[in-house]
């Protein structure tokens, strides 16, 4: 059974940076897409980036230019680089995963999207 785990979320200042990392396991794929979710206290959970079976990326245009995402694929670890944080950033942050072959659809992901989800990691940014 493939198992997502998130890490590496916190609280940092506004303008600051967290990198946060998700590893998957139990994968008997040989490739996929993995994502990025949040969901701010009270609203709904929105997509912010992903990343393709050939390496190219997605971003919600909240966090382009501000936020990567990148993947070690020798390990199925996923990253999400976060800089120029604010406080409208603060959020449960989720990874999600694609199994199988998924080229770039040149959006951000949607809920619909993903199949395996992480239990999340929080990021509070303070004014």
């Amino acid at each position: 059974q493939v198992q997502v785990v998130e890490s590496g979320g916190g609280s940092v200042e506004s303008g600051g940076s967290l990198r946060l990392s998700c590893a998957t396991s139990g994968w008997i794929y040989s490739s996929h897409m993995m994502s990025w979710f949040r969901q701010p206290p009270g609203k709904e959970r929105e997509g912010i980036a992903a990343i393709f079976s050939d390496g190219s990326t997605t971003y919600a245009d909240s966090v382009k230019g501000r936020f990567t995402i990148s993947q070690d694929n020798t390990k199925n670890i996923a990253y999400l680089e976060m800089n120029s944080l604010k406080p409208d950033d603060t959020a449960m942050y989720y990874c999600a995963v694609r199994a199988g072959y998924t080229s770039n659809w040149g959006r951000a992901p949607r809920i619909n999207d993903v199949v395996f989800w992480g239990q999340g990691t929080q990021v509070t940014v303070s004014s």
